[in-house]
Protein backbone atom coordinates (compact mmCIF):
# COMPACT_ATOMS: atom_id res chain seq x y z
CA UNK A 1 0.00 0.00 0.00
CA UNK A 2 1.50 3.48 -1.05
CA UNK A 3 3.00 5.87 1.87
CA UNK A 4 0.08 8.64 0.74
CA UNK A 5 -2.48 5.97 1.63
CA UNK A 6 -1.52 4.65 4.93
CA UNK A 7 -1.03 8.27 6.19
CA UNK A 8 -4.40 9.06 5.07
CA UNK A 9 -6.22 6.43 6.36
CA UNK A 10 -4.26 6.87 9.86
CA UNK A 11 -5.34 10.67 9.57
CA UNK A 12 -8.78 9.76 9.74
CA UNK A 13 -8.53 7.28 12.31
CA UNK A 14 -7.33 9.96 14.57
CA UNK A 15 -9.66 12.35 13.54
CA UNK A 16 -12.74 10.05 14.63
CA UNK A 17 -11.28 8.95 17.57
CA UNK A 18 -10.58 12.74 18.58
CA UNK A 19 -14.39 13.57 17.55
CA UNK A 20 -15.35 10.51 19.28
CA UNK A 21 -13.51 11.88 22.64
CA UNK A 22 -14.84 14.87 22.15
CA UNK A 23 -18.50 13.86 22.07
CA UNK A 24 -18.06 11.67 25.05
CA UNK A 25 -16.62 14.76 27.19
CA UNK A 26 -19.33 16.95 26.18
CA UNK A 27 -21.63 14.10 27.12
CA UNK A 28 -20.23 13.31 30.12
CA UNK A 29 -20.34 17.22 31.01
CA UNK A 30 -23.64 17.06 31.29
CA UNK A 31 -24.22 13.72 32.92
CA UNK A 32 -22.31 15.51 35.35
CA UNK A 33 -24.65 18.91 35.44
CA UNK A 34 -27.68 16.37 35.64
CA UNK A 35 -26.26 14.87 37.84
CA UNK A 36 -25.48 17.53 40.33
CA UNK A 37 -28.47 19.10 39.93
CA UNK A 38 -30.69 15.50 40.54
CA UNK A 39 -28.64 16.27 44.10
CA UNK A 40 -30.16 19.47 44.32
CA UNK A 41 -33.65 20.36 45.52
CA UNK A 42 -35.24 24.13 45.86
CA UNK A 43 -36.03 24.37 50.25
CA UNK A 44 -39.93 24.66 51.02
CA UNK A 45 -41.92 27.10 52.57
CA UNK A 46 -42.03 25.54 55.93
CA UNK A 47 -43.60 28.66 57.93
CA UNK A 48 -47.16 28.54 59.74
CA UNK A 49 -47.18 24.54 58.89
CA UNK A 50 -47.75 21.93 61.73
CA UNK A 51 -44.37 20.50 62.88
CA UNK A 52 -46.29 16.88 61.58
CA UNK A 53 -46.85 18.52 57.83
CA UNK A 54 -43.57 20.08 57.44
CA UNK A 55 -41.67 16.96 58.25
CA UNK A 56 -44.11 15.22 55.32
CA UNK A 57 -42.90 18.15 52.70
CA UNK A 58 -39.48 18.36 53.29
CA UNK A 59 -39.68 14.58 53.52
CA UNK A 60 -40.83 14.43 50.28
CA UNK A 61 -37.77 16.19 49.14
CA UNK A 62 -35.37 14.52 50.77
CA UNK A 63 -35.19 16.61 53.12
CA UNK A 64 -35.11 16.22 57.04
CA UNK A 65 -36.30 18.59 60.03
CA UNK A 66 -33.98 19.81 62.43
CA UNK A 67 -36.18 21.57 65.26
CA UNK A 68 -34.57 24.21 67.67
CA UNK A 69 -35.01 23.14 71.46
CA UNK A 70 -36.33 26.39 72.38
CA UNK A 71 -39.86 27.82 71.17
CA UNK A 72 -40.50 31.46 70.93
CA UNK A 73 -43.69 33.15 71.61
CA UNK A 74 -45.71 34.63 68.45
CA UNK A 75 -49.38 35.69 68.92
CA UNK A 76 -49.68 35.38 65.45
CA UNK A 77 -48.52 31.77 64.75
CA UNK A 78 -50.08 29.02 66.65
CA UNK A 79 -48.25 26.93 69.16
CA UNK A 80 -45.99 23.98 68.00
CA UNK A 81 -46.25 25.37 63.88
CA UNK A 82 -43.12 26.45 62.15
CA UNK A 83 -42.19 30.12 63.32
CA UNK A 84 -38.90 29.83 61.35
CA UNK A 85 -36.91 27.80 58.64
CA UNK A 86 -33.03 27.95 58.15
CA UNK A 87 -32.34 28.02 54.87
CA UNK A 88 -35.02 29.94 53.55
CA UNK A 89 -37.53 29.03 51.28
CA UNK A 90 -36.50 29.35 47.37
CA UNK A 91 -33.09 28.41 48.29
CA UNK A 92 -31.04 25.25 47.02
CA UNK A 93 -29.97 22.87 48.82
CA UNK A 94 -28.24 18.97 48.55
CA UNK A 95 -30.50 16.06 49.15
CA UNK A 96 -30.19 14.61 52.79
CA UNK A 97 -29.88 18.11 53.78
CA UNK A 98 -31.39 19.04 57.53
CA UNK A 99 -33.45 22.19 57.94
CA UNK A 100 -32.77 23.98 60.80
CA UNK A 101 -37.19 25.17 62.62
CA UNK A 102 -38.36 26.92 65.14
CA UNK A 103 -41.47 26.25 66.35
CA UNK A 104 -43.83 28.95 68.17
CA UNK A 105 -44.63 28.57 71.68
CA UNK A 106 -48.33 30.76 70.48
CA UNK A 107 -49.14 33.65 72.25
CA UNK A 108 -47.30 34.47 75.57
CA UNK A 109 -50.11 34.63 78.26
CA UNK A 110 -49.61 35.95 82.01
CA UNK A 111 -51.56 37.43 84.33
CA UNK A 112 -52.50 41.50 84.00
CA UNK A 113 -50.51 43.94 86.45
CA UNK A 114 -52.17 46.45 87.86
CA UNK A 115 -51.09 49.93 85.69
CA UNK A 116 -54.25 52.08 87.22
CA UNK A 117 -52.27 55.52 88.24
CA UNK A 118 -49.41 54.75 85.77
CA UNK A 119 -48.20 57.22 83.13
CA UNK A 120 -48.89 55.05 79.67
CA UNK A 121 -45.20 55.48 78.55
CA UNK A 122 -44.80 53.63 81.78
CA UNK A 123 -47.64 51.31 81.50
CA UNK A 124 -46.56 50.06 77.83
CA UNK A 125 -42.98 49.38 79.29
CA UNK A 126 -44.73 47.47 82.32
CA UNK A 127 -46.45 45.33 80.26
CA UNK A 128 -43.46 44.71 77.68
CA UNK A 129 -41.83 43.35 80.94
CA UNK A 130 -44.23 40.99 81.65
CA UNK A 131 -44.22 39.59 77.69
CA UNK A 132 -47.71 41.49 77.15
CA UNK A 133 -48.89 43.68 74.68
CA UNK A 134 -50.73 46.98 74.51
CA UNK A 135 -53.88 46.67 72.66
CA UNK A 136 -56.31 50.01 71.86
CA UNK A 137 -55.86 53.28 73.66
CA UNK A 138 -58.77 55.16 74.49
CA UNK A 139 -58.21 58.47 75.97
CA UNK A 140 -60.53 61.10 77.42
CA UNK A 141 -60.37 64.22 78.95
CA UNK A 142 -61.38 64.61 82.54
CA UNK A 143 -60.12 66.97 85.48
CA UNK A 144 -60.92 64.38 87.93
CA UNK A 145 -57.49 62.73 86.83
CA UNK A 146 -54.10 63.89 86.57
CA UNK A 147 -53.30 64.31 82.91
CA UNK A 148 -51.59 61.27 80.89
CA UNK A 149 -52.41 58.72 83.25
CA UNK A 150 -54.43 55.46 82.49
CA UNK A 151 -57.72 55.16 84.33
CA UNK A 152 -59.14 51.99 83.46
CA UNK A 153 -57.46 48.95 82.01
CA UNK A 154 -58.81 45.71 80.44
CA UNK A 155 -58.94 43.40 81.41
CA UNK A 156 -58.58 43.96 84.95
CA UNK A 157 -54.92 43.06 87.03
CA UNK A 158 -54.25 39.62 88.16
CA UNK A 159 -56.63 38.42 84.86
CA UNK A 160 -54.51 35.90 82.65
CA UNK A 161 -54.33 37.54 78.83
CA UNK A 162 -51.86 38.50 76.54
CA UNK A 163 -53.05 42.12 75.93
CA UNK A 164 -54.31 44.74 77.57
CA UNK A 165 -56.31 47.85 76.37
CA UNK A 166 -56.11 51.51 78.28
CA UNK A 167 -58.34 54.29 79.23
CA UNK A 168 -55.91 57.38 79.08
CA UNK A 169 -56.73 60.82 80.28
CA UNK A 170 -55.35 63.36 78.50
CA UNK A 171 -56.27 66.10 81.27
CA UNK A 172 -58.87 68.58 81.01
CA UNK A 173 -59.39 70.61 78.13
CA UNK A 174 -57.40 73.86 77.40
CA UNK A 175 -59.11 77.35 77.69
CA UNK A 176 -59.20 79.12 74.36
CA UNK A 177 -58.38 83.01 73.90
CA UNK A 178 -58.63 84.77 70.41
CA UNK A 179 -55.63 86.56 69.79
CA UNK A 180 -55.79 90.47 70.26
CA UNK A 181 -54.32 93.20 67.80
CA UNK A 182 -51.38 94.04 70.14
CA UNK A 183 -50.05 96.49 67.41
CA UNK A 184 -49.58 100.27 68.55
CA UNK A 185 -49.34 99.01 72.24
CA UNK A 186 -46.74 99.79 74.37
CA UNK A 187 -44.80 95.97 74.44
CA UNK A 188 -43.99 95.89 77.68
CA UNK A 189 -47.51 96.48 78.95
CA UNK A 190 -49.13 94.16 76.60
CA UNK A 191 -46.04 91.57 77.02
CA UNK A 192 -47.41 92.05 81.21
CA UNK A 193 -50.87 91.06 80.56
CA UNK A 194 -50.56 88.18 78.24
CA UNK A 195 -47.90 86.11 80.61
CA UNK A 196 -50.79 86.95 83.32
CA UNK A 197 -53.15 84.59 81.11
CA UNK A 198 -50.07 81.95 80.92
CA UNK A 199 -48.70 83.00 77.58
CA UNK A 200 -45.05 82.54 77.02
CA UNK A 201 -43.90 86.18 75.44
CA UNK A 202 -40.38 87.29 73.92
CA UNK A 203 -40.24 90.64 72.71
CA UNK A 204 -37.92 91.63 69.50
CA UNK A 205 -36.93 95.19 69.14
CA UNK A 206 -37.05 96.20 65.46
CA UNK A 207 -34.96 99.24 64.01
CA UNK A 208 -35.08 102.97 64.92
CA UNK A 209 -38.20 104.71 63.03
CA UNK A 210 -38.55 108.64 63.87
CA UNK A 211 -42.62 108.41 63.25
CA UNK A 212 -42.79 105.63 66.27
CA UNK A 213 -42.24 106.24 70.06
CA UNK A 214 -39.69 103.42 71.16
CA UNK A 215 -41.38 100.54 72.93
CA UNK A 216 -44.23 100.31 71.00
CA UNK A 217 -45.49 96.94 69.36
CA UNK A 218 -45.58 97.11 65.00
CA UNK A 219 -45.75 93.90 64.59
CA UNK A 220 -47.15 90.13 66.44
CA UNK A 221 -47.13 86.39 65.76
CA UNK A 222 -49.64 85.02 65.87
CA UNK A 223 -51.43 88.02 64.58
CA UNK A 224 -54.93 89.03 65.72
CA UNK A 225 -57.40 87.04 65.78
CA UNK A 226 -56.12 83.64 65.52
CA UNK A 227 -57.09 80.97 68.45
CA UNK A 228 -54.41 80.36 71.23
CA UNK A 229 -53.89 78.55 74.36
CA UNK A 230 -52.33 79.64 77.54
CA UNK A 231 -48.83 78.19 77.26
CA UNK A 232 -48.34 78.97 73.39
CA UNK A 233 -45.61 81.37 72.47
CA UNK A 234 -46.40 84.62 71.37
CA UNK A 235 -43.36 87.13 69.71
CA UNK A 236 -43.81 90.62 69.70
CA UNK A 237 -41.72 93.22 67.63
CA UNK A 238 -41.55 96.97 69.24
CA UNK A 239 -39.83 99.91 67.87
CA UNK A 240 -36.70 101.48 69.36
Amino acid sequence: MPLGTRVWGFGKLLLLAGALAGTFLVFAGIAMRVAVRARHVTVPNLVGHSLGDATNVAATLDLQLRVDPVKRPDPKVPAGHVLMQEPTSGSAARRQRSVRVVLSAGAHVARAPSLLGETQRSAEIRAAQDGLSIGAVTEIRSANYPPDVVVAQDPPASTQTAEIRLLVNRGDDRATYVMPDLIGLNGDRAAEVMRTRGFRVSINAQSAASAIPPGVVVRQSPAGGYQVHPGDSITLEVSR
